[in-house]
């Protein structure tokens, strides 16, 4: 009788960091995945960003993350997912630390116009020890490459997965996560699989 009535094991709490360069798509990542109202610390452009942020790939971005941006989503019932934006722009990393510590992994997100914003990115998570996916965000109207080409690029073995996405598309961005995860699980599973001697 004392398992009939038991409560079910309350989920698995994991933290998730969504990084990547000045206007990737971070947010928007964030905002379509989120089943609460996505916390954004967006603030408009002004004059001191002039010759500091490179908008010119980046058309009508009016906004910037300054701190960070937060979401949540429940995978299933054992596993809640807290996810945490970088702000992409050199003089906000001073947060990303914070940001960093404790997370499960991290998605990188790419925008293939602008593919050497995001080697500081890859170093930084590199060194960290942080396991990590590269999103490549489908943009409207730019060249799409195999990825392949992408994964050549960015000089990344084939340890890193790299997957398409479009940000602004839940579905999208909720595969992207699971894909995260199984590569999260399938590193642990091996580093813990130790060879038997003979």
């Amino acid at each position: 009788m004392s398992g009939r009535y038991s409560n079910p094991a309350p989920p698995t709490a994991v933290k998730i960091v969504v990084s990547g360069g000045f206007g990737v798509g971070k947010t928007t990542f964030v905002g379509a995945i989120s089943e609460i109202e996505p916390l954004a610390t967006e603030a408009s452009m002004t004059e001191a960003s002039i010759g500091v942020d490179d908008t010119s790939s980046v058309d009508g971005k009016t906004t910037t993350t300054v701190a960070l941006d937060f979401g949540r989503i429940t995978l299933d019932e054992s596993l809640l997912l807290y996810l945490f934006g970088t702000p992409g722009q050199d003089r906000f990393a001073f947060l990303w630390d914070d940001l960093v510590e404790g997370a499960l992994g991290a998605v990188i997100m790419l925008d293939t116009r602008r593919v050497e914003e995001c080697y500081p990115v890859l170093d930084y998570f590199e060194e960290h020890g942080t396991p990590i996916l590269v999103a490549v965000n489908a943009f409207e109207n730019t060249q799409r490459f195999d990825l392949e080409e992408v994964r050549e690029a960015l000089g990344v073995g084939q340890e890193v997965p790299i997957v398409e996405c479009d940000a602004r598309s839940r579905a999208s961005v909720k595969q992207v996560l699971l894909a995260l995860i199984e590569q999260v699980l399938v590193n642990r599973l091996e580093r813990h699989m130790t060879p038997a001697l003979y």
